[in-house]
């Protein structure tokens, strides 16, 4: 009697929910998922929306597209792009150029070795597949540096060393460096002597994008930068100075002239925080440094990136937690985020290809009512 009893109540907890009352989901308004139905995908951008119906990674992924759409049409909307780990070795530079050269991307803040991998590209070098037969000791004493899958040929970089040494052979010395400074003087010498090729800087230099690197001394270029000088030195010839607040100065009066901020992160590391500091930095000016400025804060952002939340790092941080820090805007004053964990070298091609597609087009009434509810 005692199992017949056990059996017969198990499927409650101490009765709870015994009286419950169902509700109905059409009645709750609650959104219906969709299958995804290939035979009627007939685009990328036809797949990504297919996505946003369905569920998991699928759905983060198609909801970012949605996001970086706002932010392309919102012509109020200065979009700053932040970019970590090896996009250019990964051979997504193009992907970059294009949202600079569409006049997507409003400014970029990257780490120094993906803009000098990228010059590797503009200048018509080539990464190359690595044989995974060949040990890394083999790879250094025929001088392939490794990145996961990917080699980059040392002979790469010291064609790199020669687009610099021209670069820097023509600087005021006079003149205090940054990075926006110095990116942008590549950017100018790739659209003299590389017309052939294609590259962010250059990109960013013909379409008047700034390009910080706020860790710039961890790089390819500024092991360049730290060279020229101790050659300078041995030439009796004043060094370069080097200031990286005047990037910090410039990135925020740049921001503070616009009406809305969005922001496009690859990754995380310094590249992310950097960019989001200008929440806080404003802020701050404003009262501990009495200075009459608008608080100011991102309305739009969009993140592709695997790091997970629970490592406590900020690469996995969620823009939900930016907020308590003053960097966004919360969703319920008008902020709009999405956030997708997947290798970018996936989710940015198919993000960046549906949402070109989607500019093609004018938005319908329906897409306008639904971005003004969001």
């Amino acid at each position: 009697m005692k199992q017949k009893n056990v059996a017969k109540h198990g499927t409650h907890h101490e009765g709870a929910g015994i009286d419950r009352k169902l509700h109905d989901p059409v009645a709750d308004r609650l959104i219906p998922l969709e299958p995804l139905d290939l035979a009627k995908i007939r685009s990328i951008d036809d797949l990504v929306r297919g996505m946003s119906k369905t569920a998991f990674t699928g759905r983060q992924l198609g909801e970012a597209a949605d996001v970086l759409e706002a932010m392309a049409r919102d012509k109020d909307c200065f979009v700053v792009m932040t970019l970590a780990g090896a996009m250019t070795v990964a051979k997504q530079g193009l992907v970059i150029a294009e949202l600079i050269d569409r006049g997507i991307v409003n400014a970029i803040v990257s780490t120094g070795a993906l803009m000098a991998h990228g010059l590797v590209e503009a200048t018509g070098r080539a990464h190359f597949r690595h044989n995974p037969d060949l040990s890394d000791e083999e790879l250094y004493e025929a001088g392939y540096n490794r990145v996961y899958d990917t080699l980059e040929p040392e002979q790469n970089l010291d064609d790199v060393e020669r687009v610099m040494h021209a670069v820097f052979s023509a600087w005021d010395s006079d003149e205090v460096m940054c990075s926006y400074k110095l990116n942008r003087a590549i950017g100018a010498h790739l659209a003299k002597h590389a017309k052939g090729q294609r590259g962010i800087l250059k990109s960013a230099y013909e379409k008047n994008v700034p390009v910080f690197v706020p860790a710039f001394s961890d790089s390819e270029l500024g092991l360049d930068f730290a060279l020229t000088n101790r050659e300078r030195d041995k030439q009796g010839k004043a060094r370069f100075r080097f200031d990286p607040f005047e990037d910090l100065e410039h990135f925020a009066a740049t921001l503070l002239n616009q009406k809305r901020l969005g922001i496009f992160t690859i990754g995380g590391g310094v590249p992310r925080n950097w960019s989001q500091q200008f929440g806080p930095f404003i802020e701050l000016r404003h009262r501990r440094g009495g200075e009459d400025l608008p608080l100011k804060r991102y309305h739009y952002g969009l993140r592709i990136c695997p790091e997970p939340v629970y490592w406590g790092g900020l690469s996995g941080s969620p823009y939900s937690e930016a907020v308590s820090w003053g960097k966004f805007v919360p969703p319920a004053e008008g902020g709009m985020f999405g956030e997708v964990f997947v290798d970018a070298t996936v989710g940015l091609p198919l993000i960046v290809a549906a949402v070109l597609e989607r500019l093609k087009k004018k938005p319908t009434a329906k897409k306008i009512i639904e971005q003004i509810a969001k």
